[in-house]
């Protein structure tokens, strides 16, 4: 991983749709080694895969709620159990294990309270090993960033073209 390849990963991140002849020029480099280092790249795990971010609002998916759930008990078949549960709900954007006062932190959106609500007493609640349900709704977003903060160096200046 070098300069190079933390300038193709950051272009990326911000516009994958880029095509292989423009990532090439912001890079400094020709199209053929551009197109070699970014399947490398994805040879290397370090792109997971290429995907298009929605607008939740226009889509009608207007409510983001925050979701605090302690568990009964804190062993593994519990946390595995919760875990599958909630990798199969298209409404959970993320779950992450805590530390702290509640055992899993989830952000979860759906188009209105009453969604919300089916949400809980359907499913969240019926999860074996579930023992408190904490939520917070959003009142507005002031910050949705899908690019990570890479340590990107600027770019060599362009050579002048001999004539």
């Amino acid at each position: 991983m070098d300069a190079i390849d933390l300038r193709i990963l950051e272009r990326l991140q911000h516009d994958a749709r880029i095509s292989n002849v423009e990532l090439a020029r912001a890079v400094n480099l020709s199209p053929s080694p551009c197109l070699a280092r970014v399947r490398a790249l994805e040879k290397g795990g370090y792109i997971n895969r290429h995907v298009t971010l929605l607008d939740s609002k226009r889509l009608g998916l207007t409510v983001n709620v925050l979701v605090q759930v302690t568990l009964e008990k804190q062993i593994e078949p519990a946390l595995d159990t919760f875990e599958k549960a909630v990798r199969e709900r298209p409404e959970v954007m993320e779950c992450y294990l805590m530390t702290g006062d509640a055992d899993y932190l989830l952000r979860v959106v759906v188009p209105d309270v009453p969604a919300f609500e089916r949400f809980i007493l359907e499913f969240l609640s019926r999860v074996p090993g579930v023992g408190n349900i904490k939520s917070s709704f959003a009142l507005k977003q002031v910050k949705y960033q899908t690019a990570l903060p890479l340590p990107v160096p600027e770019p060599p200046p362009r050579k002048a073209r001999k004539r």
